[in-house]
């Protein structure tokens, strides 16, 4: 209804751009970069690999090969770091999650992490909790930042997505796997009920309250068939190689688009997510107010009257 509301006057505006001697072209040609992965100067982490792998499309791999991808504490901490500078970075419009190595993540580093909760600081138990929650609140947002960062985010699993690894999925945007790959929501194995996500967000993502129960109180595997039959992810594929190409290109053909229309789009699914239809429409209209007095929207519209692909407009930076 909006669209329809502007559709008469972006026509306007493109008939007299169009007649205007002095108007700029509006589209150029832009090819896919099919060069391979280049580090990213300004990201340099211990448990992480940031690079570049298509124009405005970023890849970060979860980079502990030798410790199946376990999430020690710098690896919470760092996920921060990375997702809230990505979300300021006009050159990104699109990243690709991945884990480096055999698997994608065995979870949560009991070897380290197990020692730091059993030693938490605290003159008696009403203050070592309190100190507890802080800690728990502060590795929340370690997945939060994902869902947070209004630039979409594709999980890529291969192999293992164990404990932690489906709290990490679960506040992506799109999740592909291999068909090797099995999902677990591990912690009542280890004595603790999942605290970073999982029994928040898995339940409106598979939308099978029975399914995620059982999933979440037995710690059986969930393998790729039934993951993707559950909703959990979107596609399958034969091997990595094929599942991060095919994760690249999606990315690509998301970053190609008005980044005025996908981060509005991924802010108000989130949103929406959490609140009544009627306030999410409410949102909206405030939302849009002002976004549809954006430039891309004539860009787009000419575009589509001249049927040229999205991939050949110049959008402004954002």
């Amino acid at each position: 209804m909006a669209a329809a509301a502007v559709a008469g006057s972006v026509l306007r505006g493109l008939l007299r751009r169009q007649l205007s001697a002095q108007c700029q072209p509006l589209l150029s040609f832009r090819a896919m970069s099919s060069a391979p992965e280049q580090p990213h100067a300004s990201h340099s982490y211990e448990t992480l690999k940031v690079s570049r792998v298509r124009e405005k499309v970023f890849h970060v791999e979860l980079n502990r090969p030798d410790k199946r991808n376990a999430m020690n504490a710098v690896f919470w901490r760092e996920m921060v770091e990375c997702f809230n500078k990505i979300a300021q970075d006009s050159d990104c419009h699109a990243v690709v999650v991945s884990g480096a190595g055999k698997l994608f993540t065995a979870g949560i580093d009991l070897m380290e992490m197990g020692s730091m909760f059993m030693m938490v600081e605290g003159d008696d138990t009403a203050r070592k909790a309190w100190n507890t929650r802080k800690k728990i609140r502060e590795y929340q947002e370690s997945f939060t930042v994902l869902e947070r960062c209004p630039k979409p985010v594709i999980a890529a699993v291969h192999g293992a997505c164990i404990g932690g690894g489906v709290d990490l999925i679960s506040a992506c945007d799109i999740r592909y796997c291999t068909q090797d790959a099995w999902f677990q929501v591990k912690e009542v194995d280890i004595g603790l009920a999942a605290d970073v996500g999982t029994l928040q967000r898995l339940p409106k993502i598979i939308g099978n309250q029975s399914l995620v129960n059982e999933l979440a109180f037995t710690a059986r595997k969930m393998m790729a068939p039934e993951a993707e039959s559950s909703g959990l992810v979107s596609r399958v594929f034969q091997d990595k190689q094929a599942m991060l190409e095919g994760a690249f290109e999606l990315a690509a053909d998301i970053a190609g688009k008005s980044p005025v229309a996908v981060q509005g789009t991924k802010v108000n699914l989130v949103y929406s997510r959490d609140h009544s239809v009627s306030e999410g429409l409410r949102y909206m209209a405030t939302w849009n107010m002002s976004m549809l007095q954006t430039e891309d929207l004539m860009k787009s519209a000419q575009a589509a009257m001249e049927k040229k692909s999205t991939k050949d407009i110049v959008y402004s930076k954002m």
